[in-house]
């Protein structure tokens, strides 16, 4: 059973920058032909794709978040990490990580997600 779990700041301030750490069980995240993502929802909104790492590393970007997110990941511990830099308060969200056969919108290809976590970014 693959499982994922979210950790992050709870909360940050504006301007600053904040992590967000998947772990994975069940499945590494090195198998190739899977996508290890990152997906936000904020309060009263849908779903949103931030980024996504493939098996071999490579990573993708939302188009609107690019300039402002990076992502990485430990492989002997089977975690990726999102960075989000210069937050405000509309980056005030519960963020999923989660493993799909793809990047990018189309919920239905994401079959195993975290729980989430709540991130609000106030002063």
């Amino acid at each position: 059973q693959v499982q994922l779990q979210e950790s992050g700041p709870g909360l940050v301030k504006p301007s600053q920058t904040f992590s967000l750490t998947c772990g994975v069980s069940g499945a590494s995240i090195t198998t190739s032909g899977y996508y290890w993502n990152w997906i936000r929802q904020p309060p009263g909104k849908g779903l949103e794709w931030m980024a996504g790492v493939d098996w071999s590393g490579r990573p993708y970007y939302s188009p609107s978040l690019t300039s402002r997110t990076s992502l990485s990941r430990d492989t002997p511990r089977n975690r990726f990490t999102l960075r989000l830099h210069f937050v405000t308060p509309e980056d005030t969200a519960v963020y999923y990580c989660a493993r799909g056969e793809a990047v990018g919108v189309g919920w239905g290809n994401y079959k195993y997600w975290g729980q989430g976590t709540h991130v609000a970014v106030s002063s």
